[in-house]
């Protein structure tokens, strides 16, 4: 593994408050999301567990570039054991870039786990040799339901600049190309619990209106590439995700280092040579505190009950 940029090539973010340092979780039997890099993360209450986007293999730039790549499935046990995870009901992409989809049937194939997601990600299912009882492709407005909370995909789109656009037509075999595993159809994830809703906004854009009629209390903030868009796209893009959906809380996600191992941890902001972060983090934050909301960067590793948890006393309000 080559190793990464040195801190002076990338952003610091050490000033932005975290999970970690100013939330206090509440009951034990409420919802929990871990978050691993990206928008990986793991949902758990009662008897159900649902992985989202698992990708734990973050090949580095130079193994991308270089290409072809594959899953390196013992980092991905590696990963799957620090987190305690045993089993799983469904694993969940909400769209095929490698960065969502790379690892996802691997995962899902450990713990014989439907694959959810579009009819691209069935096509990265088959190719890594995935049954076909254990694909499921999901549609705009559909609701899956689990023991303990449902998912409801709606139709999104992915950020502008998408470098692998267009439907995976045939199956994904790995090694592959990075460009192989092209973007297919985008969801937005509201995740609906018995404690309250949560969206989970994987990409940086949207469609005007969409979730016209969905409300959340929690946001999953995407905001790769957020910061090269013009003021204008930033503004209205918090208005449909967060204003109109009513939330509280918003949580950043996909602004770190996916080239970057996770078990070496922590997370890295993405280097100047991929994405300066700072225009969008400063953006985030900067909203949360008008509009009187929290905002917190979420933390590697740490399960944190969305719902019920509260910002303790010394965290700032955004």
């Amino acid at each position: 593994m080559t190793a990464p940029p040195p801190a002076a090539e990338r952003p610091g973010i050490g000033h932005y408050p975290t999970v970690a340092d100013h939330w206090a979780n509440g009951p034990g039997d409420s919802l929990t999301v871990e978050f691993f890099g990206t928008t990986s993360m793991l949902l758990r209450a009662g008897r159900t567990a649902v992985m989202i986007d698992g990708f734990f293999s973050r090949p580095s730039m130079q193994e991308v570039v270089a290409g072809p790549i594959a899953p390196d499935r013992e980092t991905v046990d590696a990963c799957l054991r620090h987190a305690g995870i045993d089993r799983l009901d469904a694993v969940v992409c909400v769209h095929s870039h490698y960065d969502h989809a790379f690892d996802s049937p691997v995962v899902a194939e450990k713990f014989l786990a439907p694959l959810l997601g579009s009819a691209s990600t069935a096509n990265v299912g088959r190719g890594y040799g995935l049954p076909e009882q254990l694909l499921r492709t999901v549609h705009d407005g559909e609701t899956v339901s689990f023991a303990d909370f449902d998912l409801t995909f709606v139709t999104s789109i992915h950020c502008p600049g998408d470098v692998s656009p267009g439907e995976i037509e045939e199956p994904v075999v790995p090694p592959a190309p990075y460009a192989a595993w092209r973007s297919g159809d985008c969801y937005s994830l509201l995740v609906r619990h018995a404690d309250g809703t949560a969206l989970i906004q994987a990409s940086a854009n949207f469609i005007p209106g969409k979730l016209g009629g969905h409300s959340a209390d929690v946001v999953y903030l995407g905001i790769g590439m957020l910061g090269k868009q013009d003021p204008d796209f930033r503004r209205e893009y918090w208005e449909q995700m967060v204003r109109n959906t009513g939330a509280r809380t918003v949580f950043p996600v996909h602004w770190d280092d996916f080239m970057t191992p996770l078990l070496d941890g922590p997370l890295l902001p993405q280097p100047y040579v991929m994405e300066d972060v700072v225009p969008a983090m400063d953006f985030v934050f900067e909203r949360g505190r008008l509009d009187g909301l929290t905002v917190l960067l979420p933390t590697l590793w740490t399960p944190l009950t969305p719902f019920t948890g509260a910002p303790t006393e010394k965290g700032p309000s955004c």
